[in-house]
């Protein structure tokens, strides 16, 4: 999925354990100094049958019951040499699903080339999909930017502009209406696949607000768990400005606007700020007409399309 992005970031095996329900089989191994720098993984059946061509050991391994039973039944010809081998070459890690606890020749064989083998209890193919999935989310190419990101209606609005032109505060006001806060000031933009972005807040700054004149407020402790939100996909971005009575402003939205980031392109709208405007009412207003478009319906095409059949009937009453 990400062919021309290089892998810039690893994930430490430990980090994942929990989420993947994975238990450690040889606890002698320290895992975590072990990391993983791929999202994909390998089913290691064809080498446990002996063939290593284009075996890609930097990935995490996966033994399912088919892999399982075949070295049963030949386990006494080469099933232990092959392990050795797979081992030597120096994967990251080893994973038994479905619980298919391994002989212990082969714990501590794995121990002694410092490989951790996990048991899961998922099945193989979800397990593979759990996992693919994790691991792109924590290797995504990513990059921290200024500004406050908010759930809208189940859409994940960017709110962007310069430094004290009331993006906090637009943000508190849309808490306030019921909807949820993702991060303020600074958001982290995670690149998932080609066409989604994912936003979430920094550790240290999580669920806090920051309003000039004021100070920090804790959004969760004022308004609620219901008030706030740990990761967000960004479906929108809005950027306010000062009003500019030289500059034209699109009045009716039949051309998308774009910016980008990371390679993806995100819907944009440029929302001129004066006094008497209500911000979070237009970004209430943008959510819905955003969610509108994505299910087919653009209400400014609707309205030229009245307008020509409109011209075209007083042109034919001629």
């Amino acid at each position: 999925m990400f062919d021309n992005i290089p892998a810039y970031y690893n994930v430490k095996l430990s980090k994942i354990m929990e989420p993947l329900k994975l238990t450690l089989l040889n606890e002698e191994v320290d895992v975590d100094k072990v990391e993983l720098h791929q999202s994909d993984v390998n089913r290691p059946a064809l080498q446990l049958a002996g063939f290593f061509e284009h075996f890609d050991y930097e990935r995490l391994q996966i033994v399912g019951m088919v892999e399982n039973a075949y070295v049963e039944k030949n386990y006494d010809d080469h099933g232990l040499a092959m392990y050795d081998k797979i081992f030597q070459a120096g994967v990251p890690c080893m994973v038994f699903c479905r619980n298919l606890r391994p002989a212990q020749e082969v714990i501590d064989l794995a121990t002694q080339y410092n490989i951790p083998l996990l048991l899961c209890p998922d099945g193989t193919c979800g397990f593979m999909n759990k996992a693919i999935r994790t691991l792109q989310s924590e290797l995504a190419p990513r990059i921290s930017i200024h500004g406050v990101l908010v759930d809208v209606f189940g859409e994940g609005v960017l709110i962007i502009g310069e430094s004290g032109i009331g993006k906090s505060e637009a943000a508190l006001e849309l808490i306030k209406r019921g909807h949820r806060l993702v991060s303020d000031d600074v958001v982290e933009i995670k690149k998932i696949s080609d066409t989604e972005l994912v936003g979430t807040a920094p550790n240290i700054t999580r669920y806090f607000i920051e309003l000039r004149g004021i100070g920090i407020v804790d959004v969760k402790t004022l308004f609620g768990i219901q008030s706030v939100k740990e990761t967000q996909k960004i479906s929108l971005v809005i950027k306010l400005e000062e009003w500019n009575r030289e500059r034209e402003y699109d009045r009716l939205g039949l051309d998308e606007q774009y910016t980008e980031y990371l390679g993806n392109k995100i819907v944009c709208h440029s929302i001129p700020i004066r006094p008497g405007r209500n911000v979070a009412v237009i970004v209430e207003a943008a959510a819905i007409n955003h969610r509108q478009k994505q299910m087919g319906y653009n209400a400014a095409q609707e309205l030229y399309r009245r307008v020509t059949g409109n011209i075209q009937e007083k042109q034919n009453l001629r």
